[in-house]
This record gives C-alpha cells, sequence and structure tokens, in this order.
C-alpha cells in the first residue's frame, strides 16, 4: 500500500483527503484488516513528502547555481521599481495588435528563453505536476512565493513555471502573428483592392461598352453573311465605334484589366507588397527567436525565409527597394507575384524587396496554419504529426484503442455494410417521393425538402407550463448556488488548491459561490463582499479565485452536477443524455488582446470571441471551449465533444450549418460518434453513391458523386491511428482538420476520410429526406441550445455583456464558471419543476409526460439577479423551500 501512495502521489499530485480515501479503497479490495486512522495518515503524509521531494529535484537538479540564482531572482522587484517583480511582467501577454506589439511580445520570448524556458526538461515528470506547480506559479503573488520553503520547492515552481510561461509566450507571438497577418495585412489589402475596383469600374464599363458592340456587330453579321469581306466588316462595325475608339478601349482594358489577372487579383498583392513596412519591424526578429519546423511541404519556405530575415538586417551596396537575385528562392515566385517581384525597370540581378518579401510571407503564413511549418516548443502551434501515436506507441494502443472505437483491422466487410445501407437508403427514398413527404425533386435532379412547421401548444401544456412557472419558488442567484452546493457534496469539494495541499480556508464554499457568481454575472467582486464576513471579504474572494477557481476545478464540479441532474426523474422523460448539440455564443470584447477577432455583424466595429458549448437532451451543459472570433464550428467541435469529463457521452451530435465538412464527417464517424448536422442549402448538396450504375430513379442526378473504396481501404490504417489519436486527447482535431484540409485542398490522408464522411452524409441527408421525427428531433436539440444561450446572457448581465478578460486562460475561466452557474440554475429548476409536478400529481391535476416533455429548464423570471448579493441561505430546517400557489396573485414587480 505504501508503494501504491508513493506511486499514486507522484503521477497525480492529489490532496491527502483524496489519497486517503484512495488508500482506503485500495485495502478494502484486498479485504485487508484497516488500520488506524493515525497510521494511514502518517503512510500517505509520508508518501506525499516523498513523491514531493522527488519532483523537486528531478526538476531543480539541471538548473546551475547561475541559472537557479536568474529563476529567484524573477520574484524580487527590479531596481527602481517598487512591488512589481519580473515575474509579473512576464506573466503578462497583453501586447497590442501592432508592429510594436509584435516587438514586445518577442522580447518576451527572448526573456523567457535565456531563462531557459526551452532547454530546461520536465519530460521525466507527470505532465500533471508540471501543470500543477506553473499553475501555482501564474497565480500566486511574487511575495507569497518569496514566502515558499523549502528552497528547492520555490526553485521547483519557478522551473515549472518559466517552462509553462515559455510555451504560451510562443503561443502569444504566433497568434499575434496570424491576427496581424489576416486583419492588418490581408484584409486591409483586399478592402483597398475593392476600393480601387470601384475606382476603375466606371472607365472600364464605358470603354467594355465599346468592345462589346463591335464584337456584338462582328457575330451577328459573321451568322448571316460569313463571306462578307473585311472592309465591309469593318464599314459596319465603325457605325457603332471607329478604329480610333476602339483602339483607346483597348489600350485602356490592357491598362486596367491585364490579360493574365482578369480578376484584378494583382491589385490586392500590389497592395499587400506596399505594407512591407508593418512587418519589416518584426520579421527578423521572429525568425530569429522563434524555432520553427517543417514539413517537406514547407522546407523550402522556411528555409526562404530564414534567409530573407538575414538579408533584411545585413548591410547591402543595393538600393533599399531591392534584393539580390542571388539569394532568393525563384522557384517559391508565382502567379500574380511574378510581375510584381520581377518588375520592369529594375537594376540587374534584383527583384522587388516589398513584393518578394510579402509573397513569402504570404506563404508562410498559409503552411503555418496547415501546420506544414509548426513551432514545437508551442502548445497550440506545434506539430499535430507529431502528436499521432507511432511507432511502438501506436502498436501497444492500436488494437485497444480501435476496438473501443469498434474500427476493424480490415475494412472490407464494414465499408460492404455500409455500402449496402446506402443503397438501401437511396431505394427507399426513391420509392416514396411520389408520395405527399417533405422530400421533392426538380426538373434538374435536385432534392428539395419542405419547411418543418412548428406544433402549436395544447391547451393542457400551456396551463402547466403556467402553473409549473408559478409553482417553483423565488431565488436570488446567490442562494440558489449555495442550495445547489448543499445538495451536491462533491460540487464544494472539488474546488482544491492549486498547489496539492490539502489545506481548505474556513467557509471555502461561501467563498467558491461568490466568485463563481461575480464571474457569471460578469459584475466584479464589489456587489457580492461582505466586509463583516470572513468569507466574502475581497481579499478572501481573490485567494479563492487564484488558488481554487480554475479550468480543473471548474471541470470537476461541473460532473458532479451532470450527474446530479441525470438522476431526477423529469430530466430522464427529456431524454437519455446519449443526444448533445453544439453551438456558440459570440461576446464583444472591447478591451486590448490578442485572442479576439473582428466579425462586424456579431461584433460591430470591435472584436470578439465565441464560447462553443456541448449541451446534452437532458438541459445539462458537458463541455465548452473558447475560440477567437467567429471560426467554422468544423475545426472546433469535435475538441468540444472531445473535451466531456463526467456524465454519459452522448452517441448523437448535432450541430448548426457551419460544420458540415465531408472530412469532419468522416472523422466524428471514425471517433465513434453520429453527426447530424442542420444542412444549408440542401439542393446544392451533391450525394454520393458506391454503384456507380446503379439505378435510382429521380435521385441518380443528385446521386452522381462516387464513394472510392479502394482510396478508404488504402488509407485505413493511417485512418484509424488518427481515430484513436483523436479519442485518447493525444492530438487536438481542430489541428488535424487544419493539417489535413489545407482550404479545400486536402491531402491524400484527407480525401480518404472525406470519401468516409461521405458514406454518413449522403445517409443524413436521405433520412433527413424521409423521417420527419428525425428532422424533428436535431430542430428541438438546436432549440434547447437557443434557450440556454439566452439564459447566459441573462446571467452575463454586467458590464454590457461583454468580456473583458484579457488572458485566454481568464476568459476560459470565467465562461466555464457561467457555464458551472447555468449548470446549477439547470439542476435547480429541474428539481423543483420536477417537485411541482409530483405536487399536481399528488392534487389529481392530469400532467401528461407528452406535455411535461415540452417543459423547459431555462425558465428564469423567478431568479433574482439585479443588485447587491447577500451569500446567506436560509434555515430550511432540513428540507426544501415551499412551492408557491399557482393561483395567488403575484408581484412581478
Amino acid at each position: 500500500m505504501a508503494a501504491w501512495v508513493a506511486d499514486q502521489a507522484w503521477v497525480s499530485g492529489d490532496g491527502p483527503k483524496a489519497t486517503f480515501d484512495g488508500a482506503l479503497d485500495w485495502l478494502r479490495k484486498r479485504q485487508a484488516l484497516l488500520p488506524g486512522p493515525r497510521t494511514l495518515e502518517r503512510l500517505v503524509t509520508e508518501g506525499r513528502q516523498a513523491a514531493d521531494q522527488r519532483l523537486w529535484a528531478q526538476l531543480t537538479d539541471q538548473v546551475c547555481a547561475g541559472a537557479a540564482s536568474a529563476l529567484l531572482a524573477l520574484l524580487e522587484p527590479p531596481e527602481g521599481k517598487r512591488r512589481v517583480s519580473e515575474l509579473e511582467r512576464l506573466r503578462k501577454g497583453v501586447f497590442r495588435n501592432s508592429s510594436k506589439g509584435m516587438v514586445q511580445a518577442l522580447d518576451r520570448l527572448a526573456d523567457l528563453i535565456a531563462l531557459g524556458g526551452q532547454s530546461l526538461d520536465v519530460s521525466m515528470v507527470p505532465q500533471r505536476r508540471v501543470i500543477g506547480l506553473a499553475t501555482y506559479g501564474l497565480s500566486s503573488k511574487a511575495p507569497a512565493l518569496r514566502r515558499l520553503e523549502p528552497r528547492i520547492h520555490r526553485l521547483a515552481v519557478m522551473v515549472a513555471t518559466v517552462k509553462t510561461l515559455s510555451g504560451r509566450a510562443t503561443d502569444d507571438v504566433l497568434e499575434l502573428f496570424d491576427l496581424l497577418m489576416v486583419t492588418d495585412l490581408m484584409s486591409k489589402a483586399e478592402r483597398a483592392s475593392r476600393e480601387e475596383k470601384l475606382h476603375r469600374y466606371p472607365r472600364v464599363s464605358r470603354n467594355a461598352g465599346k468592345l462589346a458592340a463591335a464584337v456584338k456587330v462582328l457575330l451577328e453579321m459573321t451568322e448571316v453573311q460569313p463571306d462578307l469581306s473585311l472592309d465591309m466588316m469593318w464599314d459596319l462595325i465603325e457605325n457603332t465605334a471607329t478604329k480610333s475608339e476602339l483602339r483607346a478601349a483597348v489600350a485602356v482594358i490592357d491598362e486596367l484589366v491585364p490579360v493574365d489577372d482578369a480578376e484584378l487579383n494583382e491589385q490586392r498583392l500590389e497592395e499587400l507588397a506596399g505594407r512591407l513596412a508593418t512587418v519589416r519591424v518584426f520579421l527578423p526578429q521572429l525568425m530569429r527567436t522563434v524555432a520553427f519546423g517543417a514539413t517537406a511541404d514547407g522546407a523550402a519556405v522556411l528555409a526562404a525565409m530564414t534567409t530573407l530575415g538575414e538579408l533584411m538586417t545585413k548591410k547591402s551596396k543595393l538600393p533599399a527597394s531591392w534584393l539580390d537575385a542571388r539569394q532568393v528562392d525563384h522557384d517559391l515566385v508565382g502567379g500574380g507575384w511574378k510581375r510584381l517581384v520581377y518588375r520592369e525597370g529594375r537594376p540587374p540581378e534584383t527583384v522587388d524587396r516589398a513584393a518578394y518579401s510579402l509573397c513569402l510571407l504570404e506563404q508562410f503564413h498559409r503552411h503555418l496554419k496547415h501546420r506544414n511549418i509548426f513551432a514545437p516548443h508551442s502548445t497550440r502551434w506545434r506539430d499535430p504529426r507529431a502528436q499521432l501515436l507511432v511507432g511502438p506507441t501506436w502498436e501497444r494502443s492500436r488494437e485497444a484503442g480501435m476496438n473501443a472505437l469498434n474500427l476493424p483491422g480490415d475494412p472490407a466487410a464494414l465499408l460492404a455494410e455500409h455500402a449496402a445501407a446506402v443503397d438501401t437508403a437511396y431505394r427507399e427514398v426513391a420509392a416514396r417521393l411520389d408520395s405527399d413527404g417533405p422530400a421533392t425533386v426538380d426538373e434538374n435532379g435536385r432534392l428539395h425538402l419542405a419547411a418543418l412547421k412548428a406544433e402549436p401548444d395544447a391547451p393542457s401544456l400551456v396551463d402547466l407550463r403556467r402553473r409549473v412557472e408559478a409553482m417553483v419558488p423565488e431565488v436570488d442567484l446567490p442562494e440558489l448556488v449555495l442550495e445547489v452546493m448543499s445538495w451536491v457534496p462533491g460540487f464544494a469539494e472539488s474546488f482544491t488548491h492549486a498547489s496539492g495541499n490539502g489545506a481548505r480556508v474556513a467557509d471555502l464554499g461561501l467563498s467558491v459561490a461568490a466568485v463563481l457568481c461575480a464571474n457569471a454575472m460578469n459584475v466584479g467582486f464589489k456587489p457580492v463582499t461582505s466586509p463583516g464576513v470572513d468569507a466574502l471579504t475581497r481579499d478572501r474572494l481573490h485567494h479563492v479565485e487564484q488558488n481554487y477557481v480554475r479550468l480543473e476545478t471548474l471541470t470537476a464540479a461541473n460532473s458532479e452536477l451532470v450527474k446530479a441532474q441525470a438522476e431526477i426523474e423529469l430530466a430522464q422523460l427529456w431524454g437519455g443524455g446519449r443526444l448533445a448539440s453544439v453551438d456558440g455564443i459570440r461576446f464583444v470584447v472591447p478591451v486590448r488582446t490578442i485572442h479576439a477577432r473582428p466579425n462586424p455583424k456579431y461584433f460591430g466595429r470591435k472584436r470578439g470571441i465565441t464560447w462553443l458549448n456541448m449541451l446534452n437532451d437532458q438541459s445539462a451543459g458537458l463541455s465548452a471551449k473558447v475560440v477567437s472570433g467567429t471560426p467554422r464550428d468544423s475545426l472546433n467541435f469535435i475538441d468540444v465533444v472531445q473535451l466531456q469529463q463526467g456524465g454519459t457521452r452522448p452517441d448523437d451530435i448535432i450541430t448548426d450549418t457551419g460544420s458540415y465538412s465531408d472530412i469532419v464527417f468522416g472523422l466524428v464517424h471514425l471517433i465513434g460518434k453520429r453527426y447530424r448536422p442542420q444542412l444549408a442549402n440542401l439542393p446544392d448538396q451533391r450525394l454520393w453513391r458506391f454503384d456507380p450504375g446503379a439505378d435510382y430513379g429521380p435521385l441518380n442526378q443528385a446521386a452522381r458523386g462516387r464513394i472510392d473504396s479502394d482510396k478508404i481501404a488504402a488509407h485505413w490504417e493511417d485512418m484509424c491511428r488518427v481515430a484513436v489519436s483523436i479519442n485518447e486527447c493525444e492530438v487536438s482535431a481542430h489541428d488535424v482538420t487544419r493539417m489535413i484540409s489545407r482550404d479545400g485542398n486536402p491531402t491524400p490522408l484527407g480525401q480518404a476520410i472525406a470519401h468516409y464522411g461521405r458514406i454518413f452524409k449522403t445517409l443524413h441527408i436521405l433520412r433527413l429526406a424521409d423521417d420527419e421525427p428525425y428532422r424533428r428531433e436535431g430542430k428541438v436539440q438546436a432549440n434547447l441550445v437557443e434557450g440556454r444561450h439566452d439564459l447566459g446572457r441573462r446571467i452575463y448581465h454586467g458590464k454590457k455583456g461583454e468580456m473583458t478578460r484579457t488572458y485566454y486562460e481568464g476568459m476560459e475561466d470565467q465562461l466555464s464558471a457561467l457555464g458551472l452557474v447555468l449548470n446549477c440554475t439547470v439542476l435547480w429548476n429541474t428539481f423543483y419543476t420536477n417537485r411541482a409536478l409530483e405536487q399536481l400529481r399528488a392534487q389529481g391535476y392530469p400532467v401528461l409526460d407528452a406535455d411535461a416533455q415540452r417543459l423547459s429548464a431555462f425558465i428564469r423570471s423567478h431568479i433574482g439577479i439585479d443588485g447587491h448579493y447577500a451569500f446567506h441561505l436560509p434555515d430550511l430546517g432540513g428540507t426544501h423551500r415551499r412551492l408557491r400557489d399557482p393561483d395567488a396573485a403575484r408581484d412581478d414587480k
């Protein structure tokens, strides 16, 4: 048992209570005679202390005396700066979205590298222990860290902190680079190009009209009199426009619309090249500071970028506008860039500096997005291929991983089964197209679906809904959270100290509830503090937020709420937890941050983020993820599904219309889920078949695509390896999707996954056309998400409902707190709604299951949200609140 305690403490870093309970379970499973509590406590304490000493030694043995002094000096304020340590400066990642901000971000990364941020090796230590120490170092104030004893413990915390900060700083640099490329370079160049096109349009239109009239005469006369002489033809044409006018028109068209660039793309490239000043400030430092790697596809671009960085800092006899043509990679210059790079009138053996630099930078950015160029020391921009299971690791995980996902070693039988299912679905839908069903085929062979008709609310449902909402007790949100805490003991126990220390402050649950409500309502700590209550002072709340409320503890607490929700009878009537949907809620971010992106439709002139979250059919929020701006859900929603911890894992995933690429269909079904997106522009969707010779009647035109079984079989091993890697959270599905899709030009592996996905996309479309309950179930689940988002906006009402955190981790923690409070509200509403139904049944009121199924867990009129919040749970005498009289007069003020 002592060995088990030592191993558990080394791997997990659990606190003494969790380790003590685990040791008891270990002994009971082996039917051992239990020792006295003090004996067991002593063994647990000794095991944890030994594990801590081993951890500190492993991290600090590699650090020489000089490096150790430099790390510990971060906790001291520099000379001339009072109370602000160097650690505080390095922890800040807020930069302007500009070249100057990029230089500041690179300077911060260079400082961390100089401290050993990339040379320190922490691979011999469990990642969870490193994260625990780093979290403590990142969240605690410098004076508290200076007081940490013994010295080896303090040094180990600094090693983990600097190592983690180095990865985050690399992320910040590349995130800011991506932001500058998208918003300050490419978007502005595109906008300037459009404005120039509009400026040119009147001249182009006027001269093109003359040429069109002349060509029209030419075409008409060659059809009527094909033997007409050239002189007669010119006489007829000159009745419309003279030769001099046509020559002038051709000259204008040649000037404004080059022959090899009819779409005026060159104007965009010229605008882009004109923005060299934006990047030349930081580009050499970027290539010098960030360690990049590349695949074969990106190696040439990375080598050229490295050379370019050196050329920009090297003195040259050439004028500033030109580069030595002997030192550039001419193979990378193509398309519209050629005209600009090899500009007429340039000196011999030179190329245009601005055009070549931006030509390379555009390719570098594209390869970086698809991870053909990557940063090994980053956490979000590293090579996803290196994270895939490979070699002996894959061989050890292969059988168990594929069995867990029901993926066979040989796909032949599975593909034959899918082929039969697709053929049967086509024939069944085609046979019913002539009936009065919702599906029709137009004269072009395109499949159409009639809109779903809303089901009217039955009078019994309207009355039941009114009575239940009137019976649910009124409550302030803080009391609601405290009451849920009293029902679910594991909820409060999930909040453990970041250091792994088992000590808990007095009335921790009260402080946690206040922090959760302050974050969820976006009102800050002032409205929830009570100076006379120790657990509700501002200092206590800051301490609890920094040390107890973090993503790990919020996730653990949420699992307890999901489990409690599933045990309520009404929630079981709503569903079994096997159906879920993923959708996003948008938040404007008015503060300066690199983690928000523009979208005028949602954020106006500001920038914003999207909070993607997954909700099951029992109204419980399962997981969530913060993403910058409004990217397509298809790049992120699989990660949201994989983030779920606790509760029943859903089999069917419903999304909106932004996620239905063929590759996403393939990945979702490979990891064992059924994917059911709502489809926009259904008539334009292509259907796919296995047998090109099969006759599906009116669906033949729509089913014009062919699924390539041979391509799937050829890449089956790699497809399974990707699926198992995603399922075991070894790699992000977002990174895999970017890696194999490449903006509509998928890799061979991406093509194979897309062909596999087309099987299920076709089955999904055919079922939508033939199964109205299937369509309606998806619509109901989508409406459920909208109800949760409406309640979320109501609760998150402070500061105009905008996100004012600047760090990604801060945004994630605050919105996780919102998700937790939403689940508290859902659990509370479901519990009291269920009690109201029980009371109504006991009174003889006819409660129909069909009506109860349509009641909502997102009712809100009874919840007090505005004002100063008191965290005092009334004495309920060991019972629950009394239900209200549904027929009594109500005060709706």
